[in-house]
């Protein structure tokens, strides 16, 4: 592992994105996304994801100029193509139409199709819910997931996060269906770390500790049948509302060299009331109570990821050496 100043990092990551082509504005939004990750603790989805990146634009499976084609289809659902453009890129420009939307009919949703991998879905959350608007947002992936009870993945690990405004800050739920994320998997594989029991299967379907071997098999849902069923209303919600596919058939978040065919769905309600200090207090008091445990304190979700942003900032992020690597090869070539 290596210790980087942020800055030093976020500079590095920038020029390989330029030196693949990607216009300044949209490099820019892509990093900070995949930094945002990595200072929050969120590896799986931080840098070690910028070398498929840039991967995928030289193969040619990957726009970096577009920001998508919208179209609305009444007055209060935005139908995107986002004609495989950066998935961050794209989706905060959908964001930006509806919030707006969303202003004069209460509710407005984007439903995202042909775009790439979208990251970290916390940061959505989290810009919407400053802005004073709650946000829903969810996404399928891969079949990565095994069903419940089963031996082969066929769901996929389809995120949702939930932003509300609160002060002094929103409160931000963002989590996997998935007992852990397929990038977790390849994070404990970069660091060469043992994953913990029922975590994941093997490609024979097998319960498995090596995280080499788990990349090749199927995570485990969350909370066994119940995360099954979540996932799965997930990927059928989503898949059916954005013309993606579903299942198996899903491609491009994991590989460099397929079209990105999942899903992405974004909801954003304008609040008939303003209720974040209500929400602040009662978050406040959540934290307040008393804990099971006097070394660990009650938390609510997001306080966890914070503190480590905080962390990071002032003692640097810490990479696999071999992903800084290639990072640094990247922004290097010619």
């Amino acid at each position: 592992m290596i210790t980087l100043d942020p800055q030093l990092a976020r500079a590095t990551s920038l020029q390989a994105l330029l030196k693949a082509g990607v216009p300044e504005a949209n490099a820019e939004v892509q990093v900070d996304l995949l930094l945002e990750a990595e200072l929050r603790g969120r590896a799986s989805h931080g840098l070690q994801r910028l070398p498929r990146v840039i991967e995928r634009i030289r193969n040619g499976v990957s726009d970096p100029i577009t920001r998508g084609v919208s179209q609305w289809k009444g007055s209060a659902l935005l139908d995107v193509d986002g004609g495989q453009g950066l998935g961050p890129v794209v989706a905060f420009e959908a964001l930006a139409q509806i919030a707006e939307r969303a202003k004069s009919t209460g509710v407005a949703m984007a439903a995202v199709r042909n775009c790439n991998h979208i990251g970290m879905l916390a940061l959505y959350a989290e810009r919407i819910a400053q802005q004073g608007q709650v946000l829903i947002a969810m996404t399928t992936s891969e079949a990565l997931v095994h069903p419940w009870g089963g031996r082969k993945a066929l769901i996929g690990t389809n995120p949702i996060a939930i932003g509300v405004p609160a002060q002094p800050n929103p409160f931000v739920l963002d989590m996997a269906t998935s007992l852990v994320s397929m990038g977790q998997i390849h994070d404990y594989a970069n660091r060469g770390q043992a994953l913990r029991p029922g975590w994941a299967l093997d490609a024979n379907g097998d319960p498995t500790l090596d995280a080499c071997a788990a990349r090749d098999g199927a995570i485990a849902p969350f909370g066994e049948a119940k995360g099954y069923a979540f996932g799965l209303a997930i990927e059928v919600l989503v898949a059916s509302l954005t013309a993606s596919a579903f299942g198996t058939e899903v491609q491009g978040t994991l590989d460099s060299t397929h079209p990105c065919n999942k899903g992405d769905l974004f909801i954003v309600i304008e609040p008939a009331h303003r209720l974040s200090e209500q929400v602040g207090r009662y978050l406040q008091a959540i934290r307040d109570s008393e804990p099971a445990n006097p070394d660990r304190p009650v938390l609510v979700p997001g306080d966890r990821a914070l503190g480590v942003r905080q962390r990071h900032l002032e003692r640097g992020v810490e990479l696999p050496v071999s992903v800084w690597q290639r990072i640094q090869a990247l922004a290097n070539s010619q």
